[in-house]
């Protein structure tokens, strides 16, 4: 994670516009209750996580978007990879990964640890042009039942 770490002053420059973007399309399909507790994978600094009208959290495992993050907004944070997330099974009504799939270094393990941590609505996204773009589509159908794809400008969206 030192290319993000690298890159965080000036990441919000490089993707605020289309990282709301997409938070604005999935709000079409999404619309969590204030007592829901939703969790962003690969946070960064907040911009996903912060727009959502519920009890929010996030992990990254950059530690200088995650400072970024904490300095904005009543959301509980955590450094950790998405491999090995630090709560409890079924805590989460809602998970999301927002552009942060093609970054995992276990994109399985990832998987399997974001469907233990949530209990049923999941969107995870992910570059339409990375080279792992087939084995995360098949990694994705595999672990959770797809209710729907979305072809964004830069990525695909799977809504479960």
């Amino acid at each position: 994670m030192d290319y993000y770490d690298t890159i965080s002053e000036g990441y919000e420059e490089l993707h605020k516009e289309e990282q709301l973007k997409k938070i604005k399309l999935i709000k079409k399909f999404l619309k969590p209750k204030p007592t829901n507790k939703l969790l962003d994978i690969g946070c960064g600094t907040g911009l996903t996580t912060i727009p959502w009208k519920c009890k929010r959290y996030g992990i990254d495992p950059a530690k200088k978007l995650l400072a970024k993050a904490k300095s904005k907004d009543k959301v509980i944070y955590k450094e950790a990879k998405a491999e090995n997330i630090p709560f409890k099974d079924n805590f989460f009504d809602i998970v999301i990964s927002i552009t942060a799939i093609q970054n995992f270094s276990n994109i399985e393990k990832a998987l399997k640890e974001i469907k233990r941590v949530g209990k049923d609505k999941f969107i995870l996204t992910f570059l339409k042009k990375s080279s792992k773009k087939t084995k995360i589509d098949k990694l994705i159908k595999k672990h959770f039942k797809i209710k729907k794809i979305i072809e964004e400008e830069k990525d695909l969206i799977y809504l479960t």
